[in-house]
């Protein structure tokens, strides 16, 4: 059974090594994170803005929410800006049950549109956001150069108001 909930300070180390195991160029344009001094909430990720999955009292992944703009006029959209699944609980519904749980949240908040980039070359993940009703809205062709190779980046939304009356 898949629980989610929101994060707790005490979830810090495990997300802080769930970024670590999860990073490939074919997940992120960024950097390696580098060894992991365990901290994860910083500035930039606030706890409220992390859903974690629990497995047998383990977390097993996560999905991190932010406003996709500072601007008012922007406040019904939610961005996706993190999603990581621990390698040895892919495959088994973590993944589906997070994005699940996203859309719930951004709901919540009074979205009507939940938004993430992924990297073209990254067929599980496209497949995953595919099957959770992600449409393309656009692609940043070249956007980044990987391992030698131009990449692009894709942007995907889920309309939040689908099946609403």
């Amino acid at each position: 059974m898949i629980e989610v909930r929101p994060a707790r300070a005490g979830d810090e180390r495990a997300l802080a090594a769930l970024d670590r195991a999860t990073w490939t160029t074919l997940t992120s344009p960024a950097p390696l994170p580098p060894e992991p001094d365990w901290s994860f909430f910083e500035e930039k990720v606030q706890i409220q803005d992390v859903l974690v999955a629990v497995v047998d009292g383990e977390v097993a992944g996560y999905v991190r929410l932010a406003r996709a703009t500072p601007l008012a006029a922007g406040d019904h959209v939610v961005m996706i800006q993190g999603l990581a699944v621990d390698p040895t609980r892919q495959r088994h519904g973590v993944g589906r049950t997070l994005l699940d749980a996203a859309a719930a949240e951004a709901r919540a908040r009074g979205a009507r549109r939940l938004r993430l980039r992924v990297l073209a070359h990254n067929e599980p993940a496209r497949r995953l956001y595919d099957r959770s009703g992600y449409v393309v809205e656009g692609v940043l062709q070249g956007e980044f150069c990987l391992d030698g190779e131009y990449v692009d980046d894709m942007l995907m939304a889920l309309d939040l108001t689908a099946g609403l009356s």
